[in-house]
């Protein structure tokens, strides 16, 4: 079996989910990626960060606004800080870098004052969606670059369960607002991550026409595959995939503090119109 089929084995389970797919080394590598939660000291040179940034920066952008922005942090006091925030996540103070990434308006908005132009289309949602997913496409470039290098990364959602404190840490102007952190570092081989299952194609990949129904046979096939996983990373998971992710949306109480983002939004400068 060949390195990518074992990949693709890895991530999708038994043979009746394995697709039959080409494969290239850039595949191999995506299909290899893993969340890293467990870090070696080393810092991540500056060349390292600068190769990151520039594949960072070669990813599309909306019409070319570059309406994002990063923000590397290796200082260990604001790491902790900002785990502060997320939850207090050990792996955010041990990895020797954290990238916040950032929806920037704030740029868009002093070009237009300093061409004299209008700039009232920043005040509607769509711009804010165009920042998150400048952003997200950003982000996911470094990621890919990062374990290009042999690096690891993990991404922090739980940026946003204190934005006005993240702003605070990290002086973000209004009309700027972290999406998400990412930790950055050398792996710890004594603690290897495991490469998660991911649900069948069948799951995710509609031909032509959405289907709800069409997924229920996959997503069963899941719940079998993430229970073996569960069991095997000896995690403290309850019930099956399908439950464990319907706790997840619950109510405004299992949102972490996101349930009133709207609000810390308009605190920050969107008037999401």
């Amino acid at each position: 079996m060949s390195l990518a089929q074992q990949r693709l084995r890895a991530r999708y389970g038994d043979d009746a989910h394995t697709p039959e797919a080409a494969c290239t080394a850039l595949i191999e590598q995506l299909l290899d990626h893993r969340s890293v939660r467990a870090y070696l000291p080393d810092a991540v040179s500056e060349e390292m960060l600068a190769a990151i940034i520039a594949a960072a920066q070669s990813a599309a952008s909306s019409s070319n606004l570059q309406a994002w922005s990063v923000v590397a942090v290796r200082e260990a006091a604001t790491r902790a800080a900002l785990a502060e925030c997320a939850g207090d996540q050990a792996h955010m103070r041990e990895a020797p870098l954290q990238l916040v990434w950032l929806a920037d308006l704030a740029r868009l908005a002093r070009l237009g004052a300093q061409t004299g132009r209008p700039v009232e289309a920043l005040d509607y949602t769509e711009m804010l969606l165009v920042g998150v997913i400048d952003a997200a496409l950003a982000a996911q470039n470094a990621a890919a670059a990062a374990e290009s290098l042999g690096l690891g990364t993990v991404y922090i959602g739980g940026l946003r369960n204190q934005p006005e404190t993240v702003a605070s840490l990290l002086d973000l102007p209004p009309g700027v607002i972290a999406v998400f952190g990412m930790c950055v570092g050398h792996p710890d081989p004594t603690r290897a991550a495991a490469l998660k299952p991911r649900p069948p194609q069948s799951v995710v990949l509609h031909r032509e026409k959405y289907s709800l129904s069409a997924q229920d046979e996959g997503i069963t096939s899941y719940n079998t595959t993430m229970a073996e996983f569960y069991a095997a990373q000896q995690m403290k998971v309850r019930g099956t995939w399908a439950e464990h992710s319907a706790k997840r949306i619950a109510g405004p109480h299992t949102l972490s503090g996101r349930d009133r983002l709207v609000d810390a939004l308009h605190e920050r400068g969107f008037k999401l119109k």
